[in-house]
């Protein structure tokens, strides 16, 4: 009786010895498979984003990590005057800069409600975000301290449907603003969602709305990547000077370029699919004890069969030789079921994150159905090694008259 008859024989106890396997090696496929597309994601972004972006922002970091004020944590050692500053040193490699401070509130317009992220911004704002205006113009200069405000394109169709919300007095907290102009839709990215977002002038922010003087980030768009050293180096020294900072160990600041974020974004991917790699590796050492299960009990049940063999001549290589084929033959069946599965799942889950909204490309990962058909075969040659052993240690006479 040949392996393949007995997994026919015993399908419950084939189907649950071989789903280890087929479970860990679908678990690779799909976490490398989506590790590459949101790898792919991430660079796409990046590049409608702008490389060239760089984030000021406040509280210190390491060279590799993120600073505090990613982690949420409210750090108010950033003020407007750093951020005029910076636009006054008047650097050529500067091309625009833009001040932020950031909420969540409920917006209202008459009976219609919306949970929205709101951002206190300066005028620069479209330029330096390339963001264009559907109806309506953004705010100046001189608006600063004005009540006006400026929607994204999902909130606008939200909260006024078809009417033209243009000149609509809009309310957030207590204070009511006059809507005059909506973003074109641009849909989410890994950084932000503008269409789910509103805008207002920063001093009006940060007064009426959060009752702050400090800026939650700065940002800073250069000419070209490559002069991300000088111009760091003169914001850092400027920002030293204005917060009477003499060590740059006593940093209370931030620079980042958008490159660097994706740096470590990338890093951090890479250690969790490490992780997760490392997961369902104990799936696929499970499944390989249960298929050095079922080939004892194969041995057991082929005895009879095994003397046969050896006593028209096999010698105990050629027993060794034709157990490990056929282990090697179930576990690379269990990997191809856990390829196609995991290829599956990771088609499925790319159409569903689309369907949310964001630009997710299904790739398969080639390096990762390499990866399932190596394992596969290697847990086959590993632990069919034992069955293997101990059929070719089998005495033929002994064989013959077993019952």
């Amino acid at each position: 009786m040949t392996a393949c008859q007995m997994i026919s024989r015993n399908k419950v106890q084939s189907f649950l010895t071989m789903l280890g396997i087929v479970i860990g090696v679908m678990a690779v496929i799909i976490i490398m498979s989506l590790g590459a597309s949101a790898q792919e994601f991430i660079l796409g972004q990046v590049k409608t984003y702008g490389s060239n972006m760089v984030a000021v922002l406040p509280g210190k970091s390491d060279d590799s990590g993120p600073p505090a004020a990613a982690f949420g944590l409210v750090i108010t050692s950033m003020k407007n005057k750093d951020g005029e500053d910076i636009r006054k040193m008047k650097n050529p490699h500067i091309e625009e800069l833009s001040m932020y401070v950031r909420g969540n509130d409920i917006i209202s317009w008459e009976n219609s409600l919306k949970s929205v992220t709101f951002y206190g911004t300066s005028s620069t704002y479209p330029k330096i975000e390339n963001a264009e205006l559907k109806v309506g113009r953004f705010f100046d200069e001189e608006e600063e301290n004005a009540k006006v405000i400026v929607l994204g394109s999902k909130v606008a169709d939200e909260l006024f449907g078809s009417q033209d919300p243009l000149g609509k007095r809009v309310r957030i907290k207590k204070t009511n603003f006059t809507v005059i102009g909506v973003f074109t839709s641009k849909g989410g990215n890994f950084i932000q969602n503008q269409d789910e977002q509103v805008f207002v002038p920063l001093k009006t922010a940060q007064s009426n709305l959060l009752g702050i003087d400090h800026l939650d980030f700065i940002r800073v768009r250069i000419d070209n990547v490559e002069n991300y050293d000088l111009v760091e180096q003169e914001i850092a020294s400027l920002l030293r000077s204005n917060h009477d900072i003499d060590s740059e160990d006593d940093d209370d600041f931030s620079i980042r370029s958008v490159a660097q974020a994706v740096e470590v974004i990338s890093s951090i991917t890479d250690i969790l699919k490490f992780f997760l790699v490392a997961v369902s590796a104990i799936s696929l050492l499970v499944g390989g004890f249960g298929i050095m299960n079922i080939m004892l009990a194969i041995v057991q049940e082929r005895i009879k069969e095994i003397g046969l063999r050896k006593a028209l001549g096999a010698n105990e290589k050629d027993i060794v030789w034709q157990f490990l084929v056929e282990t090697t033959t179930i576990t690379f069946i269990s990997g191809v079921i856990g390829i196609v599965l995991g290829i599956g799942i990771s088609y499925i889950a790319a159409q569903v994150i689309n369907l949310l909204g964001y630009e997710w490309t299904f790739l398969i990962s080639y390096d990762g159905i390499l990866l399932g058909c190596f394992v596969s075969v290697f847990i086959g040659l590993v632990f069919g090694i034992v069955p293997a052993l101990k059929a070719s240690k089998l005495d033929p006479i002994d064989a013959l008259a077993y019952e």
